[in-house]
């Protein structure tokens, strides 16, 4: 009876234990488990699958050639720029005369001039002129009154707009027109001044400039003291442009 006694005890006991081991005891002497640590990776840390989705990623958003974005360089930007080649033209000129002196300015500036010849339209000068009065007669007493003063080149002939006018001379030189404007004056009379053009040859003078090149100034193109050139600075037509 002992014995039996003694192995129902050990048995209890045992159920005991179990029981406290199943029901939380045993789990809170273990030690917590401690979670990963989160880090941060860069692309070239990544594993070269990962590595090369993004540079192809990249390369979709940087060029239509599949480079990435950062592969072009300033350099390859500077090589264009210092590639282009900027042809202008300046003009129109009157005559074959004022081209030729435009060029022969150029040329002394390092430039290689190339002249050509278009029909186009020209300015022709500075106008000065009277309008007549709607009176019988008007035009002629003009004329008269102008001839005694000294302006003798005075001549009726179609105004501007409509109606005739009495010209009192075409001129290129500024100080000449303000002179002829100022004579008038004195006599009385109201002139007026429009620019006159004119049709047919007219020519430009075609330049290369270099990349670091500014644009010229027709300013520096005028011809003699005084003298009035309606000048301008355009790019150059498709065929004028000069063959590498």
């Amino acid at each position: 009876m002992t014995l039996a006694k003694a192995i129902v005890v050990c048995l209890a006991l045992a159920n005991v234990v179990y029981f406290l081991w199943t029901h939380g005891i045993g789990k809170s002497q273990e030690a917590p488990a401690t979670p990963p640590a989160t880090t941060l990776k860069l692309v070239s840390e990544a594993p070269e699958t990962a590595h090369r989705a993004a540079s192809e990623g990249s390369g979709v958003s940087g060029s239509s050639s599949g480079r990435p974005a950062d592969s072009v360089s300033d350099g390859g930007a500077t090589g264009l720029l210092t590639n282009v080649k900027r042809c202008i033209t300046v003009g129109p000129f009157r005559d074959v005369a004022e081209a030729a002196r435009a060029a022969s300015t150029l040329r002394g500036g390092g430039y290689d001039p190339r002249q050509r010849v278009v029909d186009g339209e020209v300015w022709a000068g500075i106008w000065v002129y009277l309008p007549i009065p709607a009176s019988p007669a008007a035009g002629d007493q003009l004329l008269s009154k102008l001839k005694a003063a000294g302006i003798d080149d005075a001549l009726e002939m179609p105004g501007p707009v409509d109606g005739s006018v009495i010209s009192l001379g075409l001129f290129s030189d500024q100080k000449r027109a303000r002179a002829r404007v100022a004579q008038a004056q004195a006599l009385g009379l109201n002139p007026g001044i429009a620019d006159r053009k004119r049709t047919g040859n007219v020519y430009w003078v075609d330049i290369d400039l270099k990349p670091t090149d500014g644009l010229l100034n027709p300013s520096d193109l005028q011809g003699e003291a005084g003298r009035i050139s309606r000048l301008e600075v355009n790019a150059c037509p498709p065929a004028a442009v000069a063959q590498p």
